[in-house]
């Protein structure tokens, strides 16, 4: 198939392109680096000559922080709805957005709410649209995986409060799977979390990309919720990561049945390893089917 992929040089749309390249597609990258703004691409005519000859769209487009050239509001709804909008004009069925586990009725954060609003408009413009949400992604060359690792190699460990949010992270390779699974074989108008079979704690995570590191274990130091929201409301302008709606996402934790992404794969998601932090997609696949 020829797919067009925005996003295509981020984290996921990297591991995207190269597994679906890997199986015969011709990928159309859309990105910043070959000259894309999506700040510039919010109506439909800004899409409809680029979709000429495609059978299937994947959009990709993420940020976890805003900065003063990226806003969650034109590169997380009004550009992918001016996307999903020239499908439908153009007669493209096959269109997969990448969401975020959250982006649901309760979502409350500004990157949430974004995701959500482009969530509905794909279900209202295409019912035979897939929505992926995954939770915390982790693999190699991921920016908030490698963010965590170098916090894990900090001598005192920061916990907010206890430490005991619960995450459900997922290797990117069980993404890039799902994408693959949709594009092989359409399940119209499913919404899939993407999360791991297991959830663990905040506190859990960060011991386990210590030992990944051959790190001892490392002395938790607690920080107040309180004091760390105002500590981020200034470090937001050093790192985009933090952001204090992000803190604010952690200490609420979201979960998710994995069952439902077992069936639509055909199997589990992947069992973690210290392994899989250092391993792409394409990697991580090859390595776990040995």
């Amino acid at each position: 198939m020829n797919i067009l992929l925005t996003g295509a040089s981020g984290f996921i749309g990297r591991n995207i392109a190269a597994i679906l390249s890997q199986a015969g597609h011709r990928i159309v990258p859309v990105s910043r680096r070959t000259g894309f703004d999506f700040l510039h691409m919010t109506a439909p005519s800004d899409w409809l000559h680029h979709l000429r000859g495609i059978d299937a769209v994947i959009n990709s487009v993420g940020i976890i922080g805003e900065t003063r050239q990226q806003r969650f509001a034109p590169l997380h709804r009004d550009a992918p709805i001016a996307l999903f909008t020239a499908c439908a004009k153009a007669g493209i069925r096959r269109v997969i957005q990448i969401s975020a586990l959250g982006a649901d009725e309760k979502a409350f954060s500004a990157y949430h709410l974004s995701k959500r609003a482009a969530d509905e408009a794909l279900r209202t413009l295409n019912p035979d649209g897939l929505i992926l949400r995954p939770s915390l992604i982790y693999g190699r060359g991921g920016g908030s995986a490698e963010f965590f690792l170098r916090l894990a190699r900090w001598p005192a460990m920061p916990l907010i409060g206890d430490g005991q949010q619960a995450l459900q992270p997922v290797h990117i390779a069980d993404v890039v799977a799902c994408v693959r699974r949709g594009l092989d074989s359409p399940a119209p108008g499913q919404t899939i979390d993407i999360v791991g079979s297991e959830t663990v704690t905040f506190a859990t995570w960060l011991e386990r990309m210590r030992a990944a590191q051959g790190l001892a274990p490392g002395r938790p130091l607690s920080i107040p919720a309180v004091w760390a929201i105002r500590a981020f409301h200034c470090l937001r302008h050093v790192h985009p990561l933090c952001q204090p709606d992000n803190l604010r996402m952690l200490l609420n934790g979201y979960r998710a049945d994995p069952a439902p992404l077992a069936d639509f794969l055909g199997r589990a998601p992947l069992d973690f390893s210290p392994a899989l932090f250092f391993l792409d997609a394409q990697e991580a696949l090859s390595w776990t089917t040995r």
